[in-house]
């Protein structure tokens, strides 16, 4: 029996070892020119970020803030007049038939806050709705006691539809609204990042709808279940914020799935630029509209956050009044990203028998016979 060959000095008994192809060889392939555009994008991103919330909130100003006026006919036109040319337009004001009818406009959230005139004495009244803003309420006090006081006159301010006392500052609307949007995209892109899922073609685009369906129905449920029963902040709306809930969840998902399949990558980028870096502090839940510079103002109620945002708040303190563009913005992202997910998966599907054609149609030489 021979006996074993002793291996050569420095070897191995198994397959030979491959050498590191060393530090340089290594660099060279990790810093392609793909690797440099994504550290790029996400510097960029991040510059965003920081410029959209520093922008948004690092002077709030109050503009055009909406006031009604109740008082006498022969006074009334002069007060509006006296407040709409205030330096720098902080807020229009408008006369309200009735002082009825001015506390009606705040509840309806046509007007933040009402100012009712006293022409027998020197006490004036404000009426806010801090539930739908506290920040407004506060600034709209702070510019009618300046004003009064210019005047030698008083004002009593009258907060007649404040946040519940477990929804603190009135910010719970916007962190749920803030879960489910995050939710809903989070989730869009879990899916197509799952592992064995293919390219999206048309039949695996309508199951991953379907799946995002049913995961907004029950994220829409969960959120009504912790902002009510749970915490106590918004109660005794569960099954409208159910239903409110999956709309904005479905809205962040289907639009999610959309960009993604259209744009790979980069749908992800855009989704995070128009719902964190934009949508976020553009939405009123920190300060409403009429505290936010002209671009971010302009943009909220047109993004899933705000939209969803005005939504809860209005449903939950204002009886559903001031809704109906905020149901639009959002139906529009849910149906315009589903519609949108489809057609570029169809799209994708046209490109890909397109360039198999084409391949299949490219003859393929075949050498002569030799003599």
């Amino acid at each position: 029996m021979n006996a074993p060959s002793t291996p050569p000095s420095g070897g191995s008994s198994g397959e030979c070892v491959a050498k590191s192809p060393g530090f340089a060889a290594e660099f060279k392939g990790a810093v392609t020119l793909r690797a440099f555009g994504l550290v790029l994008g996400g510097l960029l991103v991040q510059l965003a970020f920081v410029i959209s919330y520093v922008g948004a909130f690092h002077s709030p100003t109050p503009h055009r803030i909406p006031v009604a006026v109740a008082a006498p006919q022969q006074v009334s036109a002069k007060i509006v007049a006296q407040l709409n040319a205030l330096d720098g337009d902080p807020v229009h004001a408008e006369a309200a038939p009735s002082t009825a009818a001015a506390r009606q406009w705040v509840l309806t959230r046509k007007s933040d806050a009402a100012f009712l005139f006293d022409a027998t004495g020197t006490k004036d009244t404000l009426l806010v709705a801090s539930a739908g803003g506290p920040s407004v309420s506060q600034t709209a006090t702070q510019i009618a006691q300046k004003i009064e006081a210019a005047q030698k006159r008083q004002i009593t301010v009258t907060d007649i539809r404040s946040p519940n006392s477990g929804d603190g500052r009135g910010m719970t609307s916007f962190y749920l609204v803030v879960g489910w949007v995050i939710g809903g995209y989070l989730t869009a892109t879990i899916m197509g990042m799952a592992a064995g899922s293919r390219p999206a073609n048309r039949h695996r685009t309508l199951i991953r709808l379907a799946v995002l369906v049913l995961y907004a129905a029950v994220s829409g449920i969960a959120g009504a279940v912790i902002v009510g029963p749970v915490f106590g902040a918004l109660g005794g709306h569960f099954w409208a914020l159910s239903c409110i809930g999956a709309l904005a969840v479905l809205a962040s998902a289907a639009t999610a799935l959309a960009l993604q399949t259209l744009l790979g990558l980069l749908g992800t980028g855009v989704v995070i630029l128009l719902f964190v870096v934009l949508g976020n502090p553009s939405s009123g839940g920190v300060y409403p509209a009429p505290l936010l510079p002209p671009f971010w103002s302009a943009i909220g109620q047109a993004l899933p956050p705000g939209a969803g945002t005005t939504l809860v708040r209005n449903t939950v303190y204002f009886s559903g009044h001031a809704t109906t563009q905020a149901l639009w913005a959002l139906g529009a992202y849910a149906v315009g990203g589903a519609v949108l997910a489809w057609a570029a998966s169809w799209w994708h599907e046209r490109r890909h028998v397109d360039a198999t054609t084409a391949a299949e149609a490219i003859p393929i030489p075949v050498p002569s016979p030799t003599a």
